[in-house]
């Protein structure tokens, strides 16, 4: 769309860049004709016991362990 303007008015890239920036701002907004958006939450299903926060710290130890490995079997030839 800024292309296009750019050709009509023939204007440079950045002018009319800028011109959009200032107009998108200049406006009030009048409030949102959407309903606001809403995630309904799902059970994970997980195991008791198993923290779902605690999935990254248990990612990133099988990483370091992988890393390990690797290394070692490196170490061997």
């Amino acid at each position: 769309m800024l292309r296009e303007a750019m050709h009509s008015s023939r204007r440079s890239f950045k002018e009319m860049l800028n011109a959009a920036i200032r107009a998108g701002l200049s406006k009030k907004s009048t409030g949102s004709k959407r309903p606001p958006f809403k995630i309904k939450a799902k059970p994970m299903g997980l195991k008791e016991g198993l923290d779902p926060a605690a999935l990254n710290k248990i990612a990133d130890e099988l990483e370091v362990n992988a890393i390990v490995a690797a290394a070692r079997r490196r170490k061997r030839r």
